[in-house]
């Protein structure tokens, strides 16, 4: 297959690229390099250098070629940052969708694969949730996730544009950067290869998902089968993590003599998060593979590798 991958020089895009390269796919990736990093593209990969924003750019890209499948992943995705900037948070996650959305009817694209989160849910302790809970964001980053949510299951409604909406868990893994959902892994493990003191906000005792993104890479390529009906799909691991066990398990394997420190609970963070994954199991056939101990331990060594690379 013919196959777009927006966002794809990113942490999440770029694994989701080196799985469809190995499954035999033939990849596009757009992706403006705001956050994203060229050099994670695979040279087997085209690579364009585009923004969502800007339509022509977008039609341009989609008139050289037909796409089968298009995974949309490019997207602002720090809660900090959509509470400081909301507009252009939007103008990202909702007007760059529409306009990724609207080529693909226009185009004929076989099925839209689009990365949500956990956050559509906001604070609901009722942990693990699953996809009938109802959504109550508690940031503007998860309230454009929800409205993107709605536009793609109009588009699939009015227009027939077959969809999967895979709502992430806190995704961890090698290229992670210094935001997102799953954020604070990438954060303390890159501190402590500096050997630089951890800063947590709140007590402590707010727990994650931690879900190991060459798994979440593996979850969207199964959401390609035509077999896999439109839908939406938690991909977690259904466990729930502590932010002071995940510090307690980096600082087991770094040995560092570093502080730590606690600060104010920041605004929009949820407190509880965990959800429940037994639709993608039954539907994409699919079950998380990493355990957190040896993925955190692969990550932390990625990151002692950049820095004696540095």
């Amino acid at each position: 297959m013919h196959i777009l991958v927006t966002g794809g020089a990113g942490f999440i895009g770029s694994h989701l690229v080196d799985a469809l390269l190995e499954a035999g796919h033939d990849v596009t990736v757009f992706d403006n390099l705001s956050t994203g990093c060229r050099d994670q593209v695979p040279e087997q990969a085209r690579f364009v250098q585009g923004d969502i924003r800007d339509e022509a750019a977008l039609k341009a890209l989609f008139g050289e070629g037909h796409f089968d499948v298009v995974f949309h992943e490019a997207a602002q995705t720090q809660v900090s940052y959509s509470l400081a900037h909301p507009r252009e948070d939007a103008e990202l996650n909702v007007l760059g969708l529409i306009n990724v959305l609207e080529q693909c009817r226009r185009q004929g694209v076989q099925k839209f694969i689009y990365s949500s989160s956990a956050a559509v849910y906001g604070d609901n302790p009722k942990v693990p949730l699953d996809e009938s809970e109802p959504l109550a964001p508690a940031s503007f980053y998860g309230l454009t996730k929800v409205t993107a949510e709605k536009y793609i299951q109009l588009y699939g409604d009015l227009f027939g544009l077959p969809y999967a909406i895979l709502r992430y868990a806190n995704v961890y893994g090698e290229r992670q950067g210094n935001g997102g959902e799953g954020g604070v892994v990438g954060l303390f493990a890159r501190a402590l290869a500096r050997g630089e003191d951890l800063t947590i906000f709140g007590d402590g005792e707010q727990s994650r998902d931690f879900v190991y993104v060459k798994d979440v890479a593996r979850a969207n390529v199964a959401a390609i089968d035509g077999e896999v009906p439109s839908g939406i799909y938690n991909i977690s691991t259904q466990i729930e993590t502590t932010i002071n066990a995940l510090k307690e398990i980096l600082l087991y394997f770094s040995h560092a003599g570093v502080a730590v420190s606690y600060g104010e609970a920041r605004k929009g963070d949820i407190f509880r998060s965990s959800l429940a994954n037994g639709k993608a199991r039954e539907h994409l056939r699919w079950r998380p593979k990493m355990k957190l101990m040896p993925g955190l331990m692969a990550t932390y060594q990625y990151f002692i590798e950049k820095e004696e690379q540095a």
